[in-house]
């Protein structure tokens, strides 16, 4: 555990609630944690992605029951979307966790900012992008595909999923709330394995977690509510200004 002064406690406990929003409103937004704990703390990538990581748990549970309750995730085609993207991170985010135990601080910030920089881009397609007239889930392959390249990335930077899961998915046709209800499902079993993985490295800070985690759990929940009751134009472009230009900062900078 390191010690952190009460104003960078503040700051990435606001960083964790607009994490929170971002994870269930919008899809990014799970990034931040990890993107406040490498700016604001001298951890190492792998604590980093460990500490980042844990806190997925929870917001992966809250979003999945928020999309349960919503009825996303009663869908068969939803559900079965999920358990692809699921079983495949249950893969991918072991192989993320190991190529991060080889990353010095200054290539995991390369990584990070280059995540960044292409989940940025794939939420301005998606907002320029037209919905398409008859969405629907891209064939299991595709599904399956996503779902492994999604963990490695995740166990590799200590994010949940929905980052990277929900564009790509939107991208691939699929309808926005259901890709939000997937890849919260996705989030868990990615949130899972990498708490297991980065305990056994002892690269958790279960004091900052618990800073930046509660307040990302309750943005979990104004997020979900956002996504149902608002238009999200404004805030989805907000994400990709403030990430394309946090992202040549951490990539370069830092």
């Amino acid at each position: 555990m390191i010690d952190i002064s009460i104003p960078v406690a503040v700051l990435l406990g606001l960083i964790g609630v607009a994490g929170g929003i971002g994870i269930t409103a919008v899809g990014p937004g799970g990034v931040l944690p990890t993107i406040g704990l490498f700016a604001l703390t001298d951890l190492s990538p792998s604590a980093i992605a460990g500490t980042a990581i844990v806190t997925h748990v929870a917001t992966g549970l809250a979003g999945t029951a928020a999309y349960l309750r919503s009825g996303q995730l009663r869908r068969p085609a939803t559900r079965r979307t999920a358990g692809w993207l699921a079983g495949t991170a249950l893969l991918g985010t072991p192989v993320g966790i190991m190529i991060n135990s080889v990353l010095s601080p200054r290539w995991f910030g390369v990584s990070l900012g280059f995540l960044v920089l292409a989940a940025a881009l794939l939420v301005l397609i998606r907002q320029l992008r037209r919905e398409p007239a008859d969405p629907s889930h891209p064939p299991l392959p595709v599904v399956a595909g996503l779902g492994l390249l999604v963990g490695v990335a995740a166990g590799v930077i200590g994010i949940g999923g929905p980052m990277l899961s929900v564009p790509l998915l939107v991208a691939a046709g699929t309808e926005i709330l259901e890709s939000l209800a997937a890849a919260q499902v996705q989030s868990v079993i990615i949130s899972g394995v990498g708490t297991i993985g980065y305990l056994a490295q002892g690269a958790v800070d279960w004091w900052l977690a618990l800073i930046i985690g509660l307040p990302e759990l309750a943005g979990v929940l104004i997020g979900w509510r956002i996504a149902h009751a608002l238009p999200t134009k404004v805030l989805r472009y907000a994400l990709v200004i403030m990430m394309l230009g946090i992202a040549p900062y951490l990539a370069f900078g830092h």
